[in-house]
């Protein structure tokens, strides 16, 4: 039989061949050395912090405010959302150089990445998400802060950096958490299952601290969050339902919470029973119904015989 030059072969092909031989799932599709995981571990979130510091520094520069005050203004938000995109071109880059891999491997294995999943999803999250949020508009709005409908000057700041940024953020931390500290974590397993609930374990956890909430049902919101969008990647093999479910959630909830704050700042306020208590489990159960639509979704899709 003949064989082909290796010096022939494709450099994609030489490249896929570095993703655990196809073997384990997405979110567990490559690895790394044990010593490497360790420094990203450390490096990304020393980096979102540091990053995120100095940009709070300079926003509360420009406005003559206190950076640290528990309210969030349009330049907090942008400088929150710009240091998440910054971490995760850092995430890009170590995933690249530790495990040689292509970057696109970050966003989904062993397929392309797939823009109309990506549409598909969005909308279907933008329905879930809206109808948890009336939920608790209709329930619980007073238990998470919401007063009344005002537009402001502030709002309107607020809405515009939001549109324009939050995307910047969501696609960042599905990088960091979902496409590299899961699969990096889940390196010192062979084996794909303790390998993928290793990874799924510690990127949640570490999603959650990061979040700097110290409200226990806040902190269970966020465990659960992460874990949700780990597992629209394992079922999806890529990270564009979690990418279009996280997307969706924060554009919807940052702009009821702009537009329902009395026309101020958008009160931040993490501390234990500050955080509207058991109000949470309504988007809790909207990130559950999101994951069931996923699911239900590429079942169908794989029955039709349509595995892209």
């Amino acid at each position: 039989m003949h064989q082909s030059d290796p010096a022939t072969r494709p450099a994609t092909q030489d490249a896929d061949s570095r993703v655990a031989g196809g073997s384990r799932p997405f979110g567990v599709h490559f690895r790394m050395a044990w010593w490497k995981v360790l420094i990203v571990i450390v490096a990304l979130p020393a980096t979102l912090l540091v990053t995120q510091l100095g940009l709070y520094l300079l926003a509360g520069l420009v406005e003559s405010g206190d950076p640290f005050a528990p309210e969030l203004t349009p330049l907090k938000l942008l400088a929150a959302n710009v240091s998440t995109g910054l971490t995760a071109l850092l995430a890009l880059a170590l995933a690249g150089w530790f495990a040689k891999v292509p970057w696109r491997v970050v966003f989904s294995a062993p397929r392309s990445f797939d823009r109309r999943r990506l549409v598909t999803y969005f909308l279907g999250s933008v329905v879930v998400v809206g109808l948890a949020m009336g939920v608790v508009g209709l329930t619980a709005s007073e238990q998470v802060g919401w007063m009344g409908l005002s537009i402001t000057g502030t709002t309107a700041g607020l809405l515009i950096v939001m549109l324009l940024s939050t995307p910047v953020q969501t696609v960042g931390e599905e990088i960091m958490f979902r496409g590299v500290l899961l699969p990096a974590t889940g390196s010192w397993f062979r084996s794909a299952k303790p390998a993928f609930l290793t990874g799924l374990t510690l990127s949640s956890a570490m999603f959650a601290l990061l979040h700097g909430s110290s409200d226990p049902m806040l902190f269970a919101y966020y465990l659960f969050f992460s874990v949700c969008t780990a597992v629209m990647g394992l079922l999806t093999r890529g990270l564009e339902a979690a990418i279009a479910f996280h997307t969706a959630n924060n554009l919807l909830t940052t702009t009821l919470n702009a537009i329902l704050s009395g026309g101020g700042a958008v009160a931040v306020d993490r501390s234990e029973g500050s955080t509207g208590g058991f109000a949470l489990l309504l988007p809790a159960a909207g990130s559950l119904a999101a994951l069931v639509m996923v699911g239900v979704r590429e079942r169908s899709r794989h029955r039709a015989g349509t595995h892209r």
